[in-house]
């Protein structure tokens, strides 16, 4: 089960642009992401500290040249899924877990909305290769629980296959699902 403070922590929409930024870039000082984020030193420095206090991010102490430099990266955990019915039995954490939901889709259709604002000007190999994918079946919950957890096996896999040393020219890629209940 996913702890509210784990969904306060990376839901705040500095945190969760940390996140991404590490999952793209594996590792980073603090200096490069707080100008790659445009925001102050001192400010990504608390809110890394939030994040590992979630284990959502750790420190890389090995990639660091001296005392000076702070280095980051994405915990293996960093990834998970969450439903706001793993706090029914708490109304104040389903509450905030509500307001969660809510910034993570804001968040997930920005990042949609912004790519058809810039898609026309793009290059045609990634007009072509960018999807949009949907399906209505029927299934019991355990079913699409299921699905859940091979959707989540594949692009695990799928990441892992990408070898970042083979020279080819790569994009930062967000890629987001959504199976629920519907009447056709």
């Amino acid at each position: 089960m996913t702890s509210i403070e784990t969904l306060r922590a990376v839901y705040h929409p500095t945190r969760r642009r940390i996140i991404d930024y590490l999952g793209i870039h594996e590792a980073s000082q603090v200096t490069e992401l707080a100008a790659a984020l445009d925001e102050q030193v001192g400010s990504i420095s608390h809110h890394l500290r939030m994040l590992e206090r979630v284990g959502m991010v750790e420190r890389a102490p090995e990639l660091a040249t001296d005392g000076r430099t702070s280095w980051w990266r994405a915990s293996a955990d960093s990834s998970f899924s969450w439903s706001v019915e793993e706090f029914d039995d708490r109304p104040a954490d389903r509450m905030q877990a509500k307001a969660a939901e809510k910034l993570n889709i804001d968040h997930q259709f920005g990042k949609l909305v912004a790519w058809k604002r810039r898609a026309d000007r793009a290059a045609t190999e990634w007009r072509t290769a960018a999807f949009s994918s949907s399906t209505t079946t029927q299934a019991t919950a355990a079913e699409l629980d299921h699905l859940q957890e091979l959707l989540n096996a594949t692009t695990r896999d799928w990441i892992a296959a990408i070898d970042g040393d083979d020279g080819q020219q790569r994009e930062p890629v967000f890629v987001f699902t959504h199976g629920f209940p519907s009447q056709p």
